[in-house]
């Protein structure tokens, strides 16, 4: 078993139409507004942002995120940084107002604290990482609500 290898995935149901969920999801600037555990998104340029993220235990991991794919069905970004990889979602069309969520991301634990780390903790990392995403869906749901959309207009 590769230890510096992680591998996430999820799904849910959202009440709402793709272009919806998709329109949320693309625009990166504004995840700080609905996803707790992204404490700041700093946009390079179309293409690519920096973004710090802090989970449940107590540290800040700084990324460099770069636009992969934008389709409607399908977002992906690169990953690099302390660790590196990709994360994607997988969104499909459910019927009128529903949209499957599917969340991926392989990454590598490439700096020398998270490469220890992956060696003695981690069950903790796995566990932190759960957390974060835990606070995605709920942001995102709430987000998503109807009166978000009037709000956020």
């Amino acid at each position: 078993m590769d230890l510096l290898t992680y591998r996430f995935s999820s799904t849910f149901t959202l009440e709402a139409p793709r272009n919806r969920v998709h329109d949320v999801l693309i625009d990166l600037e504004f995840y700080a507004d609905w996803w707790p555990q992204v404490r700041a998104v700093a946009k390079i340029d179309d293409d690519h942002a920096l973004v710090v993220c802090r989970s449940t235990l107590p540290y800040d991991l700084e990324l460099e995120l770069s636009a992969v794919r934008r389709d409607a069905d399908l977002l992906e970004v690169g990953i690099d940084g302390p660790i590196r990889g990709w994360a994607r979602y997988h969104l499909d069309e459910q019927g009128p107002g529903s949209t499957s969520l599917r969340f991926e991301q392989e990454v590598r634990a490439e700096a020398p604290m998270f490469v220890v780390a992956s060696y003695v903790a981690r069950p903790l990392l796995v566990w932190n990482h759960h957390r974060m995403m835990v606070g995605s869906e709920q942001g995102l749901r709430a987000r998503l609500q109807p009166s978000a959309e009037v709000s956020a207009s």
